[in-house]
């Protein structure tokens, strides 16, 4: 078990999503897993389809940092972890390696093409830590709660190079879930995209499969949808409010990232959690954990004087 990681928070995290990145810091801590911030910088993605040498060189100088510092990449971005994941294959290509490092050792820098291991936070939390280990760390277990599981594309797809989980019928985020408690309910279209690569480019289809999503959801009795995914968790927390006026025959389902879930339930205070940082009110879940239990009297000292 790894004990220390590079944190990875990619682009999105720190501007759109920061209570992901409050409550990942939260939350590992507890778990006895230490985080180091190097100066990275972005995985590469935003430009993998229109210049691969560059995609190739900022994954590059990423993976060299982390390989600087002897340490593994853990992201809690599901796309951060693909792109870097893709790069890592790309550049078993020793042409492709060497052309990236031709870019990046200008700035004193030099990846080897192995030695450096790319994780999900998903993946940490359970190959890690375990589910197992996880429960014995939740102090308050939620009560008739019922989530719908999201996996999130970047998370199971390519399946033969991410290797996260079977991406026909994954379990490992539904462990997790059901280690704090909760109810992982069986829903359809559980595992297909949310639509956010579509939105800015074509918002109609991408609204369509949000909520063709948040249907599923509530027809299986879904009170909130737990997602591993920066760009997922945008779009069912600020691009739902804008659909659900035009989709009046849905529900709306809020939706949090799971180490918030996680938070809670290990007895870590809402605020602390970036829970006041949604869009869609997520203050229900307090009410499904149970009461603390009261610390026990000190039991009153012998009255010294009696008979």
């Amino acid at each position: 078990m790894a004990s220390k990681y590079a944190l990875f928070a990619g682009c999105k995290i720190p501007y759109y999503v920061p209570q992901y990145g409050m409550a990942t810091a939260s939350v590992l801590a507890k778990l006895g897993i230490e985080l180091v911030e190097p100066e990275f910088g972005c995985c590469g993605y935003p430009v993998r389809q229109q210049d691969q040498r560059a995609y190739l060189a900022s994954a590059a100088k990423n993976l060299a940092i982390a390989q600087a510092e002897g340490l593994d990449i853990l992201t809690p971005c599901q796309c951060c972890f693909g792109s870097l994941k893709k790069a890592v294959a790309l550049m078993e290509d020793e042409a492709q390696l060497d052309a990236a490092n031709r870019v990046i050792r200008a700035e004193g820098l030099s990846y080897s093409g192995s030695g450096v291991e790319v994780k999900h936070l998903l993946q940490v939390l359970s190959d890690d830590v375990g589910p197992a280990k996880i429960k014995s760390k939740v102090t308050l277990p939620y009560e008739d709660l019922n989530i719908a599981v999201h996996y999130g594309c970047h998370a199971l797809r390519p399946s033969k190079l991410v290797q996260f989980d079977d991406p026909l019928n994954p379990t490992l985020f539904d462990d997790l879930v059901e280690a704090t408690g909760a109810k992982s309910v069986d829903w359809d279209h559980k595992t297909q995209c949310c639509g956010n690569p579509l939105w800015g480019k074509n918002d109609k289809l991408a609204q369509g499969l949000t909520a063709k999503k948040i249907q599923a959801a509530n027809r299986a009795g879904a009170e909130l949808v737990c997602v591993g995914c920066t760009y997922c968790q945008i779009q069912f927390d600020q691009v739902q409010p804008e659909l659900l006026p035009e989709h009046t025959e849905l529900s709306p389902l809020p939706s949090v990232v799971y180490p918030q879930l996680l938070g809670l339930a290990m007895g870590m205070q809402p605020k602390d959690l970036g829970l006041d940082k949604h869009n869609l009110d997520v203050s229900f879940l307090v009410d499904k954990l149970p009461e603390p239990e009261e610390e026990a009297a000190e039991e009153a000292p012998e009255d010294e004087a009696a008979a």
